[in-house]
């Protein structure tokens, strides 16, 4: 490949042809702002604010221009930074000036800009849109006033998630980002993920806030608060505190949860485990008598969403379990409650998930066991670790406790549902001792591993191979679903995460979830996994001693009750049962 030697601010450099500016810099680090940029989309130069200079009185922007033999740039003339302090004075006079209850503060990459500029307001005049907030549903928040029209969210919607919600809309002054005919997310097809609120570099889509709904539960006497840790949480969370994606922080996670003032802190990856034996056997069953084949994981809510939305015809390929999230929740109200002599109704169940969609899946008019909501709040990891924040904990200092029991005990199979390929390598850990009744030599299945849009393998079942794959973004279970829908799938189980990298890069983990901080996390769930005494779902004691005492059996009478569930199509309207539901609940607790 031919190379191209420039100069950047007097410094010499020699780059492959076909380089931007913008990454040519950096190799001289040197660091050109941007803001439509983003490292995992595509170039938009849409933002101007990485413009340089390329000639005497000649501005080009480096994300998008490719470097020439020769070139000599300049990014900090006083032509160039006159004119990126303009486009951030336009940019600022038609944004809100309230950083400070913005709930980005801190995280804003308009803000940092700002900063760098020393620019604390525009010297234009103001011309604030009055637009209305969009919180019709329990997830994602739209501020359309904060929209800087970068169109990061729409590339994610549509790109990566292939859902389309976000479009553009209008011309000129009027021109905004908007689902289509400005409807409200609730009354589209959204599935919720918050990949757009995880793109977004302003304030302008944010998971909606509970953690008041939390420190009220905290606060009342008269309530048993107890709180459920997902799996990509550990892994991530540091993050807000400065610590290196991937670095586990489990034990300070409980430990800062006990300060908050939880009666309990529990282990998702329990009842991941518990998902394990009821799915597992739910495969084989479906084998062994002929069910509908191939059976498709349902424990992401982001995905359940899209395939009841896009395509209801496939409902029935869905394994019926609930998500760990709900299992767990479940079990609070029913089997924990009547260990602790305790009503059900005084029992306050919490959820940490890296995920916004699992908001919405807590407050599912299915989700509720014996008349009560199975999850009666969900925090995404952001969420926490502002509450960490405010109750002044020293996070990264903090002595490290362990989970309370029973729902603490858990095994690596159970921790990998954090990573996308996890719930299938976790599937065929038990899948296969169960049916061959033999050990695996190797629990480390490598073909479902990384972060491949779609991976497949093949595993022998004394005899019998059985084809499995993995999907990971929504575009890329599209393409499974189209083959399914044409009869032309010869897979036996499927397993489907909405977000890119599975639970690790929810739309709720920790602003600034790139592919390679994916991979960092990713490898922290299995440095984790290594080191677990137990590895394998069906090995896990308590999930033996619960089958024991209370549901008998894996598909028994009352695991069905309590943790399986059915789906059903959704079309863009009002979700009247949610609304319903969601009142009920409201006037309950009032």
């Amino acid at each position: 490949m031919k190379n191209c030697t420039i100069t950047i601010d007097n410094k010499e450099v020699t780059v492959p042809e076909g380089t931007s500016i913008l990454e040519a810099a950096k190799k001289v680090s040197i660091n050109i702002p941007t803001l439509c940029n983003h490292p995992d989309q595509t170039v938009k130069a849409n933002c101007r604010i990485c413009l340089v200079e390329t000639k005497p009185g000649k501005l080009e922007t480096a994300c998008s221009t490719k470097v020439r033999d020769g070139m000599t740039i300049n990014t900090v003339s006083k032509l160039v930074r006159d004119t990126q302090r303009g486009v951030l004075e336009l940019i600022l006079a038609n944004h809100p000036q309230d950083c400070l209850k913005c709930i980005r503060n801190g995280k804003c990459e308009l803000q940092k800009l700002c900063e760098m500029f020393h620019i604390s307001k525009s010297n234009l005049e103001d011309e604030i849109d009055a637009l209305e907030k969009d919180e019709s549903n329990p997830s994602i928040v739209r501020d359309h006033s904060k929209c800087i029209k970068c169109n990061r969210c729409i590339e994610v919607c549509q790109e990566v998630q292939g859902v389309s919600i976000l479009s553009h809309a209008h011309r000129s002054t009027k021109y905004c980002i908007t689902p289509a005919f400005e409807k409200k997310l609730v009354n589209t097809l959204c599935v919720f993920c918050g990949q757009c609120t995880s793109v977004c570099p302003v304030g302008a889509l944010y998971e909606k806030d509970d953690t008041e709904k939390v420190w009220n539960a905290l606060y009342n006497d008269n309530l048993h608060v107890i709180v459920q840790i997902a799996p990509a949480v550990r892994v991530s969370i540091g993050e807000e505190f400065g610590a290196k994606p991937g670095t586990k922080v489990t034990g300070k996670v409980v430990a800062a949860l006990r300060r908050l003032g939880f009666d309990k802190v529990f282990d998702t990856d329990f009842t991941a485990d518990l998902t394990i034996m009821e799915e597992g056997h739910e495969l084989l069953d479906r084998i062994n008598r002929g069910g509908t084949l191939p059976m498709i994981t349902s424990c992401s809510p982001g995905w359940i969403n899209y395939i009841e939305g896009f395509y209801p015809q496939l409902l029935d390929h869905l394994s019926s379990c609930k998500s760990p999230q709900q299992m767990f929740g479940a079990l609070s109200k029913t089997y924990y409650a009547k260990k602790l002599d305790l009503d059900p109704s005084q029992i306050f169940t919490v959820s940490i998930m890296p995920c916004t969609a699992k908001k919405y899946e807590a407050e599912r008019k299915e989700m509720s066991s014996y008349g009560y909501r199975d999850v009666d709040a969900v925090l995404t990891t952001r969420e926490l670790a502002r509450m960490i924040k405010s109750a002044s904990i020293d996070f990264l200092n903090i002595e490290e406790e362990n989970f309370d029991e029973p729902f603490g005990i858990t095994t690596g199979a159970g921790v990998i549902f954090g990573v996308t390929g996890g719930v299938m390598e976790a599937a065929l850990r038990t899948v296969y001792e169960v049916v061959t009744e033999h050990e695996l030599e190797n629990l480390d299945f490598m073909d479902v591993r990384g972060l491949e849009g779609i991976k497949e393998a093949t595993v022998d079942l004394n005899g019998t191979p059985i084809k499995v794959a993995v999907a990971h973004g929504l575009s890329n279970a599209k393409k499974i679903l189209n083959q399914i829908n044409e009869g032309k799938s010869d897979y036996t189980f499927i397993e489907v995460m909405c977000c890119p990298g599975g639970c690790i890069g929810g739309g709720g983990q920790p602003i600034g979830s790139t592919m390679k901080v994916r991979e960092e996390r990713i490898k922290g769930i299995y440095d984790v996994d290594k080191v677990m005494p137990l590895r394998k779902s069906h090995e896990n004691p308590a999930v033996k001693e619960l089958y024991e005492e209370f549901l008998g059996q894996p598909l028994g009478k009352i695991s069905h009750k309590l943790l399986h569930t059915t789906y059903s199509p959704r079309s863009e309207k009002i979700d009247f049962d949610y609304l319903q539901w969601n009142n009920e609940i409201a006037l309950t607790e009032e």
